[in-house]
């Protein structure tokens, strides 16, 4: 069954695009899922049932809240789908169990007051040899809407900073790549940042002092330090805020929600 495991957290990882973060979640889930089997002693996947799985379900039930409860019938349908699609199963023994309908929450996300305070404390507080990359970085966010891992996915062949041209290129969920244009802010301090950035032999856009890409682990304590340095309070502030705060701005701005929707790669309205 570890094997099976192992072929589909490929699939979705090559395959599918998913990202480091998605996947490790699904590894996670499914290995909790698998341990529950082998207590019972399930440990043919042909044996496992549409009753095994609500089990386990109703186990995790009592120590997880309803998020993490949806994420993991997520993935056990996700991995039972697979295994239906490449003919290793002939019935999918989670098709049925519906999915919890979780409460929808407002957004978080920065006011125009707290994302200047945002960007003051990167200048005033930021190490001198990071400052432009940290701008440069914390602007791309608030600019873009771009997520975590497409970030730091950005290549210096992913960025065009032409005249009348100036966009970047992100590869999304899925591996499905778009094309986000960048406001005259985000091209000035990205031109302040490619000007000083050193010359290494990674073709990452955004940097460490190592001269290697910077991590989504890096960059996620990287944006909650200054949050907390502004002093801004909300609740579960941090890297998805900033995307929040592009979408909130074009909303604001009178913008389509379709072509808000594209920019910041939803899948849904």
């Amino acid at each position: 069954m570890s094997n099976l495991i192992t072929q589909f957290l490929h699939y979705i990882s090559v395959e599918r695009g998913f990202s480091p973060r998605t996947v490790e979640a699904y590894a996670y889930d499914l290995n909790k899922f698998v341990g529950f089997l082998e207590a019972v002693n399930k440990t043919l996947i042909e044996s496992v049932s549409r009753d095994d799985i609500r089990k386990f379900l109703s186990q995790c039930a009592q120590t997880n809240g309803a998020v993490a409860y949806a994420r993991k019938l997520s993935s056990i349908k996700s991995f039972f789908k697979y295994l239906v699609r490449n003919d290793v199963l002939k019935i999918n023994p989670a098709a049925d169990i519906e999915t919890p309908k979780l409460p929808q929450k407002e957004p978080s996300y920065l006011t125009q007051e707290e994302y200047q305070k945002l960007l003051l404390t990167v200048r005033q507080t930021a190490d001198p040899y990071y400052l432009a990359r940290d701008t440069a970085i914390i602007t791309t966010f608030l600019g873009t809407g771009v997520r975590l891992s497409e970030l730091v996915g950005l290549t210096l062949n992913s960025v065009n900073l032409q005249p009348s041209q100036e966009s970047i290129r992100v590869r999304g969920k899925g591996n499905k790549e778009r094309i986000i244009p960048l406001n005259e802010e985000v091209v000035v301090v990205l031109q302040k940042y490619l000007k000083g950035r050193p010359e290494v032999e990674t073709n990452h856009l955004f940097i460490s002092r190592l001269g290697n890409g910077l991590c989504g682990g890096s960059v996620y304590h990287l944006i909650k330090r200054y949050i907390r340095e502004a002093g801004i309070k909300k609740e579960k502030v941090g890297v998805h805020t900033l995307r929040h705060t592009f979408g909130a701005s074009l909303l604001n701005s009178g913008a389509n929600l379709v072509v808000i929707q594209e920019l910041l790669g939803h899948r849904n309205l």
